[in-house]
Order: structure tokens, then sequence, then C-alpha cells
């Protein structure tokens, strides 16, 4: 029986979260074969950490498989868990992991999320959910980002087509086996740098390549738009709680009272504010990297079609 193209998932919220059973459902119905590594329990705000010189405990979690509802006639699915960061269950995947716990299944893009909450601005910098589709794309294997821009409800069908027209579209440009998978040579694959390209097949090209990566954040409701935009300003005020405990003495804790998004047109945190998804394209590298694509390529790459999505996309 032939299917559609295998996928890899992971998220931050771990593996029992409702949004990447909700990922799972979808894209299994959808025909998509599926590897799945995940945090054992939940990381968000993790970053990009990772588990340094502990043995991290890998369990075979296929009990999901009738809990979230799959056709056991369907696709492959293989579910799994890691006692780590989302990092972690993306250099175990990629490095060697999947020829051993799912070799009947050869993904060619990376998925992370669905989270709960928006990764919006400045929350790219902490979000476990885009560090490890960054993460993928270190490793050469194309990588989207997917939260829900909300914590008032976990209907992840909000948005929802936008997220499907989205992977429809990029897996009409990747290709079947990541052709930078793992990084053998090093810098010096770089082909959106060669001469004679079009501005879209360069940034095609880093995508495919692992160079630049993808952010989506769906709103609370959406209106039914798509805006592919760059990154907002959001501010966290009064980001600390202290208290005096008798155990602890001064302790504190890490949130924020409110949060502040400045209405700033052509930005994330506009878009989901206006009811739109959010699409952002981000650079993979830190920007003195060797690998690191050219500002110029990175704004082309926010240029948007009539329907609002990537104008690179087909």
């Amino acid at each position: 029986m032939s299917w559609r193209e295998p996928l890899f998932l992971t998220n931050d919220d771990g593996i029992e979260a409702a949004g990447l059973h909700h990922l799972i459902r979808e894209l299994h119905a959808r025909g998509h074969p599926l590897a799945v590594l995940a945090p054992a329990q939940e990381q968000s705000a993790s970053g990009m950490r990772l588990t340094l010189k502990k043995a991290l405990k890998f369990t075979d979690r296929s009990d999901l498989i009738e809990s979230i509802g799959l056709d056991v006639d369907g696709p492959p699915v293989r579910i799994f868990s890691l006692d780590g960061s989302p990092c972690d269950c993306v250099i175990v995947a990629l490095d060697g992991g999947f020829e051993s716990w799912a070799p009947e299944i050869q993904p060619r893009l990376c998925l992370s999320g669905i989270n709960r909450g928006p990764n919006v601005s400045v929350d790219i910098t902490h979000s476990g959910t885009v560090a490890a589709a960054r993460e993928a794309a270190l490793y050469g294997m194309p990588g989207i980002a997917l939260s829900l821009g909300t914590y008032s409800h976990e209907d992840y069908e909000v948005g929802f087509d936008a997220i499907l027209n989205l992977i429809d579209r990029v897996l009409r440009i990747v290709e079947p086996v990541p052709p930078n998978l793992l990084r053998l040579d090093g810098s010096r694959i770089k082909p959106w740098a060669a001469d004679g390209l079009e501005d879209a097949e360069r940034i095609r090209l880093a995508f495919s390549h692992g160079d630049l990566f993808l952010n989506v954040n769906t709103p609370s409701a959406w209106a039914g738009g798509v805006q592919t935009v760059g990154l907002g300003a959001r501010w966290y005020h009064d980001a600390t709680d202290r208290s005096d405990t008798a155990n602890l003495g001064v302790a504190f804790e890490v949130g924020a009272a409110s949060i502040e998004d400045e209405a700033l047109p052509e930005t994330d945190c506009f878009a989901i504010m206006n009811r739109d998804v959010a699409i952002s394209p981000l650079a993979t590298w830190p920007q003195t990297h060797p690998l690191s694509i050219p500002d110029a390529l990175l704004s082309l790459a926010l240029q948007s079609d009539d329907s609002g999505f990537p104008a690179w996309l087909p």
C-alpha cells in the first residue's frame, strides 16, 4: 500500500500532551507514517538545553496508539518517549536513532508541537518547541515549530487547516531523504549560495538543507487569514514573585504578572492579535556562523503570496 510522506514528530509539552496527540491523530489519518519521540515529562521553556552525563530512559509508548485513536491498519507509526529535553529527543532520533527504533520510517520533515501557548517574539529564545525544530534543522532535517497561541482553551482545530496547508506546501519542496542530514560535510554544503539561482530557489534550498526553519502560531480564534511575518515585540512585566517560606527561606518564582505585545504591523504578535495564523521564517544559525543565511535572503523569505503563505513555497 502507498502512504504519504513520513514525518518525525516531537514537542516540549511531553508525550502525554493533547496538542501532540492531535497532530499524531490528524496526520496519521491523512496517510503519513509517523516516528514520534517526545519528552517523557513537560519541558516547557527548556530552550536548547541538553542533558549531559546522564543516561536518558527510552520508553516504547505504543500503548498510546489505541488511546489516541489511530487506525491499526493505517500507515506505520512508532511512538516513544525520552526522559530528557526536546533537543535531547531530536538528537537521539536523528543521530542514528531512526535506524534502530523505527527502521521502516525515514522522515523527511520534523514537526514540533502543537505547543499549548504562543511562541512569538522573544519566546523563541526560551521555547522548547522552537528549539526542537531548530535542533532538527541544525542536523540537516527541515523543521517547523507549531503553537496554539493561547492558554484559554485547548482546541487544536483552530487554524489547523492552515497548518495542514503549510505542511503540504513544504512537502512539495523537501526531498525523500534530507540531502544534508547529519551535516557530514560540515559548512562546505551551502547550495543556496550558488550563482545563478532565483531568490525563491535560494530560500527553498536554505529550508530543505536546514539553514532556515519555520515558526507557526495559530490564534485563539481564527478569522481564516494567514500572514508570513517577522518577530514582534513582547514584554514580560513583574516577572518574579518573592515569598518567604519555613523550609526554603527566601524563594522566587519566575513568571509574569502581565504580558504586553506591541501592535507592530507585519509581526507575529500583531498577526495573532488580528486572529490570523502567523508563519515566521527563522535563521537556524547565529548571524556570524559560516552557514548563516544573509539578512537580505531572510527578508525575502518574509514575502507572501496572495493567500498570506510564504511566496517561496509552491
